[in-house]
């Protein structure tokens, strides 16, 4: 073995190199993970406002006077709620009480259901009366052509949009139902079935809270 090969061995196996690169590593993760955290803390209240604000779009999508309302913070989900959602089929997300001139005017409820492939999220515009003023959907993954022909509001065959169907819908009118009381697509009634769920959902929600 040449002595330059052995010089570098005794080198690399000098304590005082060892920890020399043990505290260089030590800084550098450091100083990266100080980095990190910077980044999150400058783009975390930046991705929490887009929530916001695609959260206030959907509510407003679903209310009498979108213009005219105003959404509180999120409510406290109670156990009656919950369990008359998952009765009903569905979910509870979170539900805010939709104000105008700041007195209520019902509720935005945000619920989660079952359609042809995966889970639906959806907002449901309810107001004081109980009755559906609007759903609108936040995030689905049904079939592209099919399932999303539900989502998109198309025409049933009488002409109303799928979604439009429920508003004025309520209590009073019994369990929502497809093929009852409710009109599916064509070719797309797990997905019209999924959202029928969903609105009896937040009905019922909206009637566990009084």
């Amino acid at each position: 073995m040449s002595s330059e090969v052995k010089a570098k061995e005794k080198v690399n196996m000098d304590p005082q190199y060892l920890i020399k690169l043990t505290v260089t590593l030590l800084i550098t993760c450091v100083v990266v993970a100080a980095a990190l955290g910077g980044v999150n803390a400058v783009t975390a209240e930046t991705i929490e406002e887009i929530n916001w604000e695609n959260t206030v779009n959907a509510m407003k999508a679903v209310v009498a006077d979108p213009d005219a309302t105003t959404f509180s913070d999120a409510l406290e989900l109670t156990d009656a709620m919950t369990a008359a959602a998952s009765a009903s089929g569905g979910t509870p997300d979170s539900v805010y009480e939709a104000q105008v001139d700041g007195q209520n005017a019902g509720y935005a409820i945000k619920v989660v259901t079952s359609g042809s492939q995966g889970k639906i999220e959806m907002m449901v515009g309810v107001d004081g009366e109980g009755t559906v003023t609007g759903v609108s959907i936040v995030k689905n993954a049904e079939t592209a052509g099919i399932g999303s022909k539900v989502m998109e509001n198309q025409n049933t065959a009488s002409g109303v949009g799928v979604l439009s169907q429920f508003e004025g819908k309520s209590a009073a009118d019994g369990t929502l139902t497809v093929g009852s009381n409710v009109d599916a697509i064509s070719g797309a009634t797990v997905s019209t079935r999924g959202v029928t769920n969903g609105v009896n959902a937040a009905l019922a929600v909206a009637g566990a809270m009084g």
